[in-house]
């Protein structure tokens, strides 16, 4: 089969298009073609030699989605289209390929309104937001701050908390631009942080009351700000660093608001707490209430491209490889 592997990290020149023998099965694998797969920043991160515990070569990709051909010993009827991440692309080969064998515990039906390009780009984003929120105390009348309305987690969460409920779903971006984007696509509560704080900006959507939860996949100085704008036992939740690894909190922002403060990793979550998001998921997408973004399509041998258009172009929505 054909994939695109990091034959090396050492940016995006370790990319090579190769052929591989196609996946065998083993207990509780099952084969599946790859009709899409996410590009991301951790396929980056891997790709420029900045996660350790990913060894070369390697075939990236954390995410895709595909039709079943071989369900092993699984309960999935071949022709099933699925989706699903895992550590695929990170301590085994990925989705950056032609065929994979996934576990059948990472498998998740796809919706007949979904098309293969959403689907491949879904899965990572969307149980990040769906877990984060609800171990956050995610409930209907809750306001929920979520930055970053371009990128794969702020958009998700943001689109999870209005579809369910929330009093108020906000998100952010430093671009006129992607504000303008966002407008178009019918997103309202979005603070253009190039015209306003996000301090000022969350006391005008709410009224000077601050938001109950948090969802920062940005880090850097936003989480500080992010944590200034929690009410009263608010929530805020770590998962990303696109902007930077470190900030400087005013910890009076903790001790006076009685706030909570943690962080969050997909990879550390049971299956059954997927399982479960992945419900109420499904539920948003099929309503229609719920519609991933795909920014731009590409094919498997130019996923450098991909990865170069993703981090230097930072575009609105996914950026996703097709056979």
């Amino acid at each position: 089969m054909r994939a695109m592997r990091a034959e090396s990290f050492t940016g995006y020149g370790g990319l090579k298009l190769i052929d591989v023998p196609r996946p065998t099965l083993a207990a509780g694998r099952v084969l599946v073609r790859i009709t899409a797969a996410g590009v991301s920043p951790l396929d980056h991160t891997i790709l420029s030699g900045g996660y350790p515990r990913a060894t070369a070569p390697l075939i990236l990709g954390n995410e895709g989605a595909g039709v079943v051909e071989d369900p092993g010993d699984s309960s999935f009827p071949v022709g099933t289209r699925v989706m699903f991440c895992g550590s695929y692309g990170v301590s085994e080969d990925g989705t950056y390929a032609e065929w994979v064998a996934a576990r059948a515990e990472d498998l998740c039906p796809v919706p007949e309104a979904v098309d293969d390009a959403a689907a491949g780009g879904l899965p990572v984003a969307y149980l990040t937001a769906q877990i984060t929120l609800t171990q956050a105390g995610f409930a209907p009348g809750k306001t929920v701050l979520a930055p970053a309305i371009g990128g794969a987690v702020g958009n998700a969460a943001k689109q999870l908390a209005r579809a369910q409920g929330a009093a108020k779903a906000i998100s952010t971006t430093t671009s006129p631009l992607k504000a303008k984007q966002a407008r178009a696509l019918g997103f309202d509560d979005v603070i253009d942080l190039s015209s306003e704080s996000l301090v000022d900006g969350v006391a005008r959507l709410t009224g000077g009351r601050g938001v109950d939860i948090v969802i920062d996949s940005v880090g850097g100085a936003l989480t500080s700000e992010a944590l200034a704008t929690l009410a009263l036992n608010g929530v805020l939740t770590s998962l990303g660093y696109s902007a930077g690894r470190k900030t400087t909190i005013d910890v009076t922002n903790l001790i006076w608001k009685r706030a909570r403060m943690s962080g969050f990793s997909l990879f550390a979550q049971a299956p059954a707490v997927k399982a479960t998001a992945w419900t109420s998921i499904l539920a948003s997408l099929s309503s229609g209430k719920v519609k991933p973004i795909v920014a731009r399509t590409y094919k498997l041998d130019a996923a450098d491209e991909a990865l170069r258009h993703l981090i230097d172009d930072r575009p609105f929505g996914r950026v996703v490889l097709l056979p």
